[in-house]
């Protein structure tokens, strides 16, 4: 597993890992607010590393990326961030983009600055596409509300508190899932709070851009979400021409947590029909 780093447009170092052939299609994952490359998962990682060549990214600000004083706000360096990673790894084409949660926001901004000339297809599973006041695609589910100021406070009562109000929302009522749930808390805890708060101070709103996607899409999204609302993913599949929708009765906001081979199979599915 080859960890790799590049610089972004602003000199941001973002780190980032590679699994399987280096042959094999692209297959970029971005991760959500406050987690890291490692929320997907050892079952995941290598279920899609059989088949692709997995770039499992660290956003800036999270994981073993640098964290800037400054820059969240501006959805050029995000969309800089996923060039340059695309860049160092010499992929112009046949890439496919799949962004959990915050990391739908990322893509988006990726294609309004650059494109699909290196895409071939995203996948947005629990994503947000936009942030804002009023924005359909940022529409955010009861624990993020209820987790809105505190897990953004640098008191580690008020943010461990705050935090854990997601419950089981990453992971689902599953048994089993405890030592995920604990390291996907981490992850959470780990983010600076600075960042955790900048990421929500921005605006963006991308449904132009859904709209004339002229690739092919794939909407995953659990229908109990209490962090990112369903409606944020049925707006993005009313939106994108090409999108196809998997709407899983009853699953939370981790639906690779929750069930990995069934999320293996959808994505699979997608990724090998693009052709």
């Amino acid at each position: 597993m080859p960890i790799r780093e590049t610089v972004g447009v602003d000199g941001t170092s973002i780190v980032y890992s590679v699994h399987g052939q280096e042959d094999a299609r692209p297959l970029m994952l971005l991760h959500g607010w406050a987690q890291s490359s490692k929320c997907w998962g050892e079952q995941v990682l290598a279920g899609l590393a059989d088949r692709y060549r997995v770039i499992a990214v660290d956003l800036r600000g999270h994981g073993h990326s640098a964290a800037p004083e400054t820059g969240y706000a501006d959805s050029a360096n995000w969309a800089g961030d996923v060039n340059a990673v695309l860049t160092a790894e010499n992929i112009s084409g046949g890439a496919v983009l799949l962004g959990w949660s915050y990391g739908g926001l990322v893509i988006a901004d990726y294609l309004a600055e650059y494109g699909t000339a290196a895409v071939d297809g995203i996948v947005l599973v629990g994503a947000i596409t936009s942030i804002g006041r009023g924005e359909l695609g940022g529409k955010v589910g009861s624990a993020m509300r209820a987790a809105i100021p505190g897990a953004m406070s640098e008191d580690p009562r008020t943010a461990i508190k705050a935090l854990g109000t997601f419950g089981n929302a990453l992971t689902g009522p599953v048994e089993g899932k405890g030592a995920q749930s604990q390291a996907l808390f981490g992850a959470s805890l780990a983010t600076p709070p600075r960042v955790r708060a900048a990421l929500f101070d921005r605006a963006a709103s991308n449904d132009d851009v859904l709209r004339s996607l002229d690739i092919p899409a794939l909407v995953l999204h659990g229908t109990e979400d209490t962090v990112v609302d369903v409606a944020a993913g049925r707006h993005a599949a009313e939106l994108i021409p090409k999108a196809q929708a998997s709407f899983w009765d009853g699953a939370n906001h981790g639906p690779f947590v929750e069930d990995p081979d069934r999320f293996l199979r959808d994505v699979r599915g997608f990724v090998d029909n693009l052709g």
